[in-house]
């Protein structure tokens, strides 16, 4: 696997967020709460809505925040378990995820949402090339900002059918 580096990471997750953002702002909260037809992608038929969508993104992003942390540290998240790949329990803390943002307004989330973003951009720009090599971080990175049969660092954008098409050798290192 080709491992991408920080900054191409970087400009991915932005790239996604700005997606995202672009197809939510203005929105009213009854318009995001809507009936919306996301693209499914692994396990990701349990939303119904926009707002539904930014619980999802959200709630993996947090995930994939504390990953970011604990491979850093030299440790690994507990998501990265074995146990947690099995499909009806992915499913089930994507339901979970999702459930739990129906409780918040979307702007609450949004907000949310920005503060994570910052934190794992913000994280990802202190890495060096030798820290994002040497202890497998950026390995680890990519796969846990992967969505099986993807391209790395989408997520909204894979929901909502606008992943770039992008070169095959497009943003990775040699």
């Amino acid at each position: 696997m080709t491992i991408l580096s920080p900054g191409n990471a970087i400009g991915r997750l932005r790239a996604d967020r700005d997606i995202l953002l672009a197809r939510v702002t203005g929105l009213t909260e009854e318009q995001l709460d809507a009936d919306y037809l996301v693209d499914s992608g692994p396990l990701g038929d349990f939303c119904r809505s926009l707002h539904d969508l930014i619980a999802h993104v959200l709630m993996w992003d947090e995930i994939n925040l504390a990953v970011l942390t604990e491979a850093a540290a030299g440790r690994q998240h507990w998501s990265l378990d074995p146990r947690w790949e099995d499909p009806a329990v992915g499913r089930a803390l994507n339901i979970g995820g999702v459930e739990a943002g129906r409780h918040l307004p979307a702007s609450l989330l949004l907000h949310r949402s920005a503060s994570v973003h910052d934190a794992i951009v913000a994280d990802l720009s202190r890495f060096g090339e030798e820290s994002w090599d040497s202890p497998g971080l950026g390995a680890v990175t990519q796969r846990v900002w992967t969505v099986p049969g993807n391209p790395a660092y989408w997520h909204a954008a894979i929901h909502l059918g606008q992943v770039p098409s992008i070169p095959p050798a497009a943003g990775r290192r040699p």
